[in-house]
């Protein structure tokens, strides 16, 4: 039997809700249809949702939950909407959340990367606005050792790097509690308050929900399985204006802007997959 799974995102007005629209339909396309759909909206912007984006999820069976961002990060902290839609409770084994603005453009089954002792989730892209100093700061507000491990990033490959994770895409364990019965949602918000409340970590908004993540697996016990490019690739940079490689895999699409995916040739699929 399948393990349970929710995928859940952000329906988030004015652009997040019609992404999610599109990124509902792919999944609905390419992936077992026993998985389970939510999109979750900050309570504040529930009645700006458009009356179609709520019909078309519905058609899609993708459930439109909200949560609340009121006092939750101090600033606030819009790019936490992901750390804060994870804290809220599923009925799955595993949950996964995904960015709106990506896209599954072919069929798989994601059980590979479905784990009690690992989250999966993609090295980032680069990490060009700072250096790897900041890791003794970050770990050292967290009163963590470094961790011994080092990898490539999606787009510097070259360099070498301790272990920094997009959260674009992440999938964990519901079942899954750390000594003190937390969950993995519990970990990574109370990891990324304390490195937002480090005053000696600089620029660490608006990267905060990826600086905090590699750390947050590391203190709730668990293990990373770092997705392969082809499950989370990244249009823009240096792919802008070239279409997708014939040579790869490309499972999953992370387009960040529409044109992204028009100049990807991907955009006739996308509203193909929405009809």
């Amino acid at each position: 039997m399948a393990p349970s799974l929710t995928l859940f995102f952000i329906v988030e007005p004015p652009n997040y809700d019609s992404y999610a629209c599109y990124l509902a339909a792919s999944i609905r396309e390419h992936l077992p249809g026993h998985i389970k759909l939510v999109g979750y909206c900050p309570a504040a912007k529930r009645d700006e949702v458009h009356p179609a984006v709520v019909e078309t999820l519905t058609r899609m069976d993708c459930e439109l939950r909200t949560f609340e961002t009121v006092n939750r990060f101090d600033p606030a902290y819009p790019h936490g909407n992901k750390i804060l839609a994870c804290l809220e409770e599923r009925e799955t084994d595993f949950a996964g959340f995904v960015d709106s603005d990506v896209i599954f453009i072919k069929d798989q089954d994601l059980s590979e990367y479905l784990h009690h002792d690992k989250v999966s989730c993609s090295p980032a892209v680069s990490m060009k606005w700072t250096d790897q100093s900041i890791w003794d700061q970050v770990y050292g507000a967290l009163d963590m050792s470094l961790p011994i491990e080092r990898m490539a990033l999606m787009r510097q490959k070259k360099q070498v790097h301790l272990p920094y994770y997009s959260s674009g895409i992440v999938y964990f364990s519901e079942i899954y509690r750390t000594g003190d019965g937390q969950r993995f949602p519990q970990v990574w918000m109370d990891t990324a308050q304390r490195i937002d409340a480090a005053p000696d970590i600089r620029r660490k908004r608006p990267y905060l929900d990826q600086l905090s993540l590699a750390p947050a697996i590391r203190r709730a016990g668990l293990g990373w399985c770092p997705l392969p490019e082809e499950q989370n690739f990244a249009l823009g940079g240096r792919m802008r204006g070239k279409p997708l490689p014939e040579d790869r895999d490309i499972a999953v699409v992370h387009y960040r802007y529409w044109a992204f995916l028009e100049e990807a040739g991907v955009k006739h699929k996308a509203y193909e997959m929405l009809q």
